[in-house]
C-alpha cells in the first residue's frame, strides 16, 4: 500500500458522492468507491500525472480524472494530500474558492 493523505473534506465527498449513488445502484456506488481509491494508490506512485487547472483555481494543486466525471483535487507533496474529490457537474472553481 502506498502512502497518501485523505483530508476531511474529500471523504466527505466521497461519502455524499456514494449516498447519491447508491440510491440508483448499489453496486455503481461500490465500483465508484473502489475506483476513487484506486486512483490515490496511482497518484501516490505517480504524483506527476495530474494536471494543474489554472481555469479553476490558483491554488497549488492537480487533478486527475476518475469514470470521466469526477475530479480527485490532490497536492502533490510526499505523501500526497487528497483535498477534493468532486464531481464535474458541480461548480468547481466556485467550490475550491
Amino acid at each position: 500500500m502506498t502512502s497518501y493523505i485523505v483530508a476531511p473534506a474529500a471523504k466527505a465527498d466521497i461519502d455524499e458522492i456514494a449516498v447519491y449513488i447508491v440510491t440508483a445502484d448499489r453496486a455503481a456506488a461500490e465500483r465508484f468507491v473502489d475506483e476513487v481509491y484506486a486512483a490515490f494508490e496511482l497518484l501516490a506512485l505517480h504524483p506527476q500525472l495530474g494536471h494543474h487547472r489554472h481555469d479553476l483555481t490558483d491554488r497549488p494543486v492537480r487533478f486527475w480524472t476518475v469514470m470521466r466525471r469526477y475530479m480527485i483535487v490532490y497536492r502533490d507533496l510526499s505523501p500526497i494530500e487528497i483535498v477534493r474529490v468532486l464531481s464535474g457537474y458541480r461548480d468547481i472553481a466556485n467550490l475550491l474558492a
